[in-house]
């Protein structure tokens, strides 16, 4: 059991994941939590996070902070997948052994396994056929930090734990039309949708204001929303889920 007054660093603390183990922290009594948003801290700067580490000198890490994104995002942003995922973890877990902080939580992803593994998938699966090639590149960043966690625990005697959740979401989940996941996605269009059929163009300004679409916001002409939206298959006929080629009207309506 952590101690309640333990330093503890959520990497990441803004984000899906991160938030969710702040809040949890804090409700289990740990008062002596460390976050840092982008802006205060950027992990990919190797020199900042050696200073963040030298300043907190954090007993604990959970290193929840990643460059994420849905299918669309992977494919197209590939570079920057493999190359800020593994100049994070490599900051991170190497100023975690530096300092030698007491434990470090990895989180990675379930697309580690390779794409036709055999269902339910089991760990020694792990790097015994190819990936899926649209996520590939943050799935070997992945496989990079896990291997590394395991790594400085044979060598080393540390104890760092990665952890490979399936899909997520929730609170602070990322729901931009091109780069989210499938189910958050799917909840944005349902939700714009549902206004649009309701006439609510309130709540739909509001909603593209929080996230515009492709340069489109909530101060945007009805025309353009409604045309936006409309590449994106939604509309208050219908929502379209591509790759399906059947639109949700029975389940919506």
């Amino acid at each position: 059991m952590l101690d309640k007054n333990a330093k503890i660093y959520v990497a990441g603390h803004q984000g899906l994941v991160g938030s969710a183990i702040w809040k949890n922290l804090q409700e289990k009594g740990y008062t002596n939590l460390v976050g840092k948003t982008h802006k205060e801290l950027d992990l990919l700067d190797g020199v900042a996070v050696r200073r963040f580490f030298d300043e907190e000198q954090p007993e604990y890490v959970f290193l929840a902070a990643a460059f994420v994104g849905g299918i669309m995002a992977n494919n197209i942003y590939r570079a920057d997948f493999i190359y800020k995922n593994l100049q994070i973890q490599q900051n991170v877990i190497g100023e975690s052994f530096r300092h030698e902080v007491k434990k470090l939580l990895f989180l990675g992803s379930t697309c580690i396994y390779p794409r036709d593994t055999e269902q339910p998938m089991k760990e020694d699966a792990l790097l015994t056929s190819p990936l899926e090639y649209t996520n590939e590149p943050y799935a070997i960043a992945k496989i990079a930090g896990l291997k590394m966690c395991e790594s400085f625990n044979l060598q080393y005697s540390t104890n760092y734990i990665a952890v490979m959740p399936t899909n997520l979401y929730g609170p602070n989940d990322n729901f931009d039309l091109e780069r989210s996941h499938v189910l958050p996605a799917m909840i944005r269009k349902i939700h714009l949708a549902h206004h649009l059929k309701q006439g609510d163009w309130d709540a739909v300004r509001h909603d593209m204001n929080l996230r515009p679409v492709e340069g489109i916001n909530g101060d945007s002409s009805k025309e353009d929303i409604l045309n936006i939206l409309q590449k994106y298959g939604i509309s208050e006929e219908e929502v379209k889920l591509w790759g399906t080629g059947t639109p949700l009207r029975e389940f919506l309506w």
